[in-house]
């Protein structure tokens, strides 16, 4: 399984490929989110970020794969990189 971000509306990108993890456009108010689930790439950072270990993000989202958490963190990283290279709007 090909672990993807999907996007509810045509985003400015059509399609992110990371390390072999495949990150494409489709579903949720905008928001990138995990193909295939309704679960946001925000909802997973925010988990992360909230010091909940890998093992507690399964057992709260059990159709969340494990890689699909790396492929998130990737995912945002790379959006990170993309945003710090836009000019500066003043």
């Amino acid at each position: 399984m090909i672990p993807r971000i999907a996007w509810a509306k045509s985003p400015p990108i059509k399609r992110v490929v990371v390390r072999s993890r495949r990150i494409s456009p489709g579903v949720r108010s905008g928001k990138p989110c995990v193909e295939g689930t309704r679960i946001t790439v925000s909802e997973v950072l925010e988990y992360l970020a909230g010091d909940m270990d890998e093992q507690a993000i399964l057992a709260d989202l059990p159709e969340l794969p494990r890689e699909h958490i790396q492929a998130v963190l990737r995912f945002a990283a790379e959006r990170e990189r993309r945003l710090s290279a836009l000019p500066a709007v003043s």
